[in-house]
């Protein structure tokens, strides 16, 4: 194993934090729906999947299909992509109620397994029902259309040493003398680089030289500086993400529905008594999180050009349910965290060098936190019957 790079360290964080968001979104939808039912919604992850096939039907609905792009660089507008950011959240609320209403509903007073295994089956409906009539296709990537989210943003957090800089600063006179007099015979001369007489052929060396040392002092530099890049896409998709975050805080928090909604995650019966419609709240529940979920697989089927399957969601539906779990499943604040947690350690372990085994770090993380904090981080550890 090659020694650790800590200049690259601060990169891997960042890109755990801006993939971690977009988990945290994901697992708010298992938080909420645990936090009122008490149940998990295994075909979460499949909700998302179909947010990103929403997200890709409608740019093809806006005119961007593939054999368009192929043949024209059509172009785009940040309209554009609101659309399809809407569509993906209106589509997943409205498939987050059907879900509820004839997978869950009927099952509220039946033993937890069978939740489970109805939960499961709707899964696996979606995905493999859903890739008889769903396209395997490469994502919406409309992005690259938008000369707003094109290129990178690279921010450099630690500049190279003083003595570097010094190098530089005192390399780069002697190289543009150098080459400057080198030219200048060159011109006087009538002649090319390459056949010259003896004293040409100095002046070539000295110019040579003075070049190399000049390159290598900024190369010396580049290493040794710590810079961070990110990208435009990314950027947005993270200041949406802590946007959104911050609206649900909003409503559970402020709302009169986000009340109830606390009400009825305490106690079913004695919530109904208050006269609150829980039927009507669960389905709220169901709404957000799916909503939550759409947002999120558009953002990152779009900006990060992933191809799309009917199995998109299985992957990031596993380590959003770790993130939900290692924050304390029920526990918004929890689940945030737990999603910044999981995207961090997945890129820890891509920057230790075993990027062949940063999709397993979900896996253990669960088990770890199974045996020693069943609760979560900010989570009860309240033991329960099933």
């Amino acid at each position: 194993m090659a020694a650790l790079d800590f200049s690259t360290l601060p990169q891997q964080v960042v890109n755990g934090l801006l993939l971690g968001a977009i988990y945290a979104l994901i697992a708010l939808g298992y938080t909420m729906v645990y936090g009122v039912l008490k149940l998990i919604n295994f075909a979460h992850g499949e909700v998302y999947m179909l947010g990103a096939y929403v997200a890709l039907l409608t740019s093809w609905k806006l005119g961007y299909t593939q054999e368009q792009l192929a043949v024209s660089d059509l172009p785009a507008s940040a309209l554009n992509l609101f659309i399809m950011f809407f569509a993906a959240i209106v589509i997943c609320a409205i498939i987050g109620v059907v879900i509820e209403r004839f997978a869950y509903r009927p099952m509220r007073g039946t033993s937890r397994i069978a939740s489970l295994i109805t939960a499961i089956g709707v899964s696996l409906f979606l995905q493999y029902g859903g890739a008889l009539v769903l396209p395997i296709s490469p994502p919406p990537s409309i992005s690259d259309h938008v000369s707003p989210f094109k290129g990178s943003i690279t921010k450099t957090i630690i500049p190279a040493s003083a003595a570097l800089q010094d190098k530089i600063a005192a390399s780069k006179p002697a190289y543009d003398a150098a080459e400057k007099t080198f030219n200048d015979y060159l011109a006087e001369k009538h002649l090319d680089r390459f056949n010259l007489p003896p004293d040409g052929e100095k002046l070539r060396d000295t110019a040579s030289a003075a070049e190399r040392t000049y390159t290598e002092a900024k190369g010396s530099a580049s290493n040794s500086a710590v810079q961070v890049t990110v990208q435009k896409g990314q950027l947005i998709m993270f200041g949406m993400a802590v946007f959104l975050m911050i609206v649900l805080r909003f409503l559970v928090m402020k709302t009169p529905a986000g009340r109830a909604m606390r009400a009825v995650s305490h106690d079913f019966d004695s919530a109904s008594l208050m006269g609150i419609n829980v039927n009507r709240i669960i389905v709220f529940t169901f709404v957000l999180g799916s909503g939550l979920a759409g947002a999120g697989a558009m953002m990152t089927s779009t900006f990060l050009s992933t191809p799309l399957t009917t199995f998109y969601g299985m992957e990031a539906g596993v380590k959003a349910f770790t993130a939900a779990v290692l924050g304390g499943i029920g526990n918004i604040p929890g689940a945030v965290l737990g999603g910044l947690l999981m995207g961090v350690a997945e890129y820890m372990v891509v920057w230790a060098g075993y990027s062949s085994y940063r999709d397993a770090i979900a896996f253990v993380i669960l088990i770890v936190v199974l045996l020693v904090k069943p609760g979560g981080l900010l989570g009860s550890s309240k033991v329960e019957k099933v």
